[in-house]
């Protein structure tokens, strides 16, 4: 099987583009945490390090499970857990990765740092078979 490997500038029209493509890698059916997870991490490095970051998005695996990375040259940025209270409009990102994923976590290299996710190409279910609800804090 193919992986695939994206490498482009964190802007708001990559969020898309780049959804698009994981739909196309996985297929439609199969794709809607993967899309939700690349979603996540992207408007991360747009949120923290700003418009136009080069970034790399890789998908691999398309069978039962499917590994989401999104690499970019900022090591330093860690992304940290937040709750975030009911009328916030942001904080909601890695607590969404936690409860679709059935692990995530974060890997330094040089010059840069990859934020990954594990998931089970079962749409809309959690790691543990549940529907997953996010709420505030």
């Amino acid at each position: 099987m193919n992986d695939l490997m994206l490498r482009l500038l964190a802007t708001p029209g990559a969020v898309p583009l780049a959804r698009r493509a994981v739909r196309e890698h996985l297929g439609a059916g199969a794709s809607y945490d993967a899309e939700l997870c690349v979603s996540e991490l992207l408007t991360n490095v747009l949120t923290h390090l700003g418009e136009g970051t080069p970034v790399t998005l890789r998908i691999t695996g398309r069978a039962a499970r499917t590994r989401v990375e999104l690499t970019d040259p900022d090591p330093r940025a860690w992304p940290v857990p937040r709750c975030a209270a009911g009328a916030e409009e942001s904080g909601r990102g890695l607590a969404l990765l936690d409860a679709l994923a059935l692990k995530w976590g974060v890997a330094r290299g040089p010059g840069s740092k990859t934020v990954w996710c594990e998931l089970e190409l079962d749409p809309g279910h959690s790691r543990d078979g549940r529907v997953a609800l996010i709420t505030g804090g």
